[in-house]
């Protein structure tokens, strides 16, 4: 099994990028690899409970739905505590399967092999 980090930036002002990041994870879950998404700077925002609710890029399925289901398929979901701490986000803040980390989680996984695409 290989392992997949999508490291995601967009919040709901490029919808269309921050979703394709779900898609891609989801996709990595499918093909049974590893997944990872971890969330800088606005894409933070995408770990908040109720910030997904009702958002859905043109042509493409709902966001929230897309976290849920990657989640729930046993993808993780990364947090920069950097990040979130000048957006007053916590880790009480968060959906449920995401985590607040430090840069050394990111860099550890990929210095171990996890393979990086970035939106």
């Amino acid at each position: 099994m290989g392992k997949i980090m999508i490291h995601n930036t967009q919040g709901k002002d490029d919808l269309e990028r921050a979703t394709l990041a779900f898609i891609i994870a989801n996709a990595a879950l499918t093909a049974g690899q590893e997944a990872i998404v971890l969330l800088t700077i606005d894409g933070v925002w995408f770990a908040k409970q109720g910030y997904s609710n009702g958002l859905q890029a043109e042509g493409l399925g709902p966001i929230g739905e897309l976290i849920s289901s990657f989640i729930s398929n046993g993808g993780q979901v990364w947090v920069c505590g950097v990040c979130a701490k000048p957006r007053d986000i916590d880790s009480e803040d968060l959906i449920e399967g995401a985590q607040i980390v430090g840069a050394a989680v990111a860099v550890e996984a990929m210095v171990n092999g996890a393979q990086t695409l970035s939106f």
